[in-house]
């Protein structure tokens, strides 16, 4: 019962980590993985799939918001974003940047599983290289 008390948290930590909200989901994680080295691949499944539908989340939100013209401050985001599209989200990992590109990502109504498949494919990288460099 334990085990999964720490495999929520670390959840929790990851999924506001994705949204606006603050939640270190790094730092926690990488402490989990010093005290827990054994659970490594829960830890990392646990935190990967936090992050993923934060970030998911983030999308919907920027679906929600109305298509309307862009203003001169955002042209340059959204120029980058159309440039590169969906694999963009391979950064959607980046601090207040990845919000900002997941929200983008819903604004511009880009296919759900080609969001979904770039996003979840940066986010479990990131956690991947501090398992790699933790364990």
């Amino acid at each position: 019962m334990q085990t999964l008390a720490w495999l929520a948290g670390l959840w929790l930590s990851a999924f506001t980590s994705a949204t606006i909200l603050p939640g270190q989901s790094e730092v926690v994680f990488a402490a989990a993985l010093h005290f827990q080295p054994q659970l490594w691949l829960a830890a990392w499944i646990a935190v990967s799939l936090g992050n993923i539908l934060g970030g998911m989340l983030t999308v919907w939100l920027g679906r929600q918001l109305p298509v309307a013209p862009v203003s001169s401050r955002w042209a340059g985001w959204q120029r980058w974003a159309a440039r590169f599209g969906p694999a963009s989200l391979l950064l959607s990992w980046v601090p207040l940047a990845g919000d900002l590109l997941c929200a983008l990502a819903g604004w511009l109504r880009w296919p759900w599983m080609m969001v979904l498949l770039y996003l979840a494919l940066g986010k479990i990288a990131r956690y991947g290289v501090i398992v790699w460099l933790l364990i």
